[in-house]
């Protein structure tokens, strides 16, 4: 196998996406550590963490380091990553490879760096950050060296990018923290407010996935929901509708379609005609909510399209970013 050089990571909420140069995407697993109580150690990252931590071992519980698409934990971070380009790099590790990393547009300063630290400590020979809205629109096919305005809005696990690119650049943008994991805890919210039933969020992804939807037209589905009765302790079987997910979901639907509102409001006139034109595209794992494109098509009067693959769009953009990373660099 040949020296590993490039490699693209997206680091979210939810997963850790790796992209290899030469080889693409060679992992996607949750991102998530399995902490060790007695110990007082980290144990295991990703897929491990989640199947020991579903064994339900009393001394284990789990640690998301990002929260909102940023670090909130810097040493596990740096220590999940370490794994991660360990094992991308293989048992031949004679390089340090040269690492590009997604960050959501609106970060701060002191995010960037702290992001950029912990790649440089997990073992990096440089390091290049790139915004998140860039590389998905790259993923999702966008020549993004035209003059014309595209809006990408891309829906990860703990925050939705909402942006107008032209010319390789950002023109208007905003970071919402109302994603994925958003949709989750509303069905886990309704659950317990309407049913006095604890679900947990995998159990709640799950719904969301099965019967999901933002859409008043769909047929109407159900499915089976097994938790436990809040006041009782005692497990408790219902049964959830499409229509009361949908209700579920509606508060974090509406404050996506209110940022896209924003962002094109904000937007020079030119740019703004052009995604008239041209359409939103919609990337990101999140963006899967079945109707959720239509309803921003609605409430906007602009065609949405969500793209292929949505939720490995940023991987594959930090892929295509490897490629053209020179012309990048000498654009700063």
């Amino acid at each position: 196998m040949p020296a590993v050089t490039d490699i693209g990571i997206d680091l979210g909420t939810s997963s850790i996406i790796v992209y290899v140069r030469g080889r693409g995407i060679i992992m996607q697993e949750p991102s998530l550590a399995a902490y060790d109580k007695d110990s007082e150690k980290v144990i295991a990252f990703g897929e491990e963490a989640e199947q020991k931590i579903s064994r339900g071992a009393g001394n284990l519980m789990g640690i998301r380091p990002l929260k909102g698409g940023v670090i909130s934990d810097y040493v596990i971070t740096e220590k999940m990553l370490q794994y991660f380009i360990q094992r991308s790099m293989g048992p031949m590790r004679l390089f340090k490879p040269h690492i590009v990393l997604c960050i959501p547009s609106g970060v701060t300063e002191i995010e960037r760096r702290a992001v950029e630290e912990a790649a440089w400590q997990a073992g990096a020979r440089d390091v290049a950050l790139v915004k998140e809205p860039i590389v998905a629109a790259m993923g999702a096919g966008i020549n993004i060296m035209r003059p014309e305005g595209t809006m990408i809005v891309n829906i990860g696990g703990g925050v939705t990018e909402i942006a107008v690119l032209s010319l390789a650049g950002v023109a208007s943008s905003q970071t919402l923290k109302t994603a994925g994991d958003t949709f989750d805890e509303a069905i886990v919210q309704y659950a317990r407010e309407n049913y006095d039933l604890f679900i947990g969020e995998r159990t709640a992804e799950e719904i969301k996935i099965r019967i999901g939807t933002s859409d008043r037209t769909r047929r109407l589905q159900q499915v089976e929901v097994r938790g436990r009765n809040i006041k009782t302790g005692n497990a408790r079987t219902v049964v959830l509708t499409s229509e009361e997910i949908r209700d579920a979901v509606t508060g974090p639907v509406i404050q996506i379609v209110d940022a896209v509102r924003t962002v094109l409001g904000g937007t020079p006139p030119e740019l703004a005609s052009d995604v008239q034109e041209r359409g939103i595209i919609l990337t990101g794992g999140g963006a899967q909510l079945e109707g959720l494109a239509e309803a921003i098509a609605h409430e906007t009067g602009i065609s949405c399209i969500l793209a292929d693959e949505p939720q490995t769009a940023v991987a594959r953009g930090l892929g295509e970013y490897l490629q053209v990373m020179q012309q990048f660099e000498r654009r700063k």
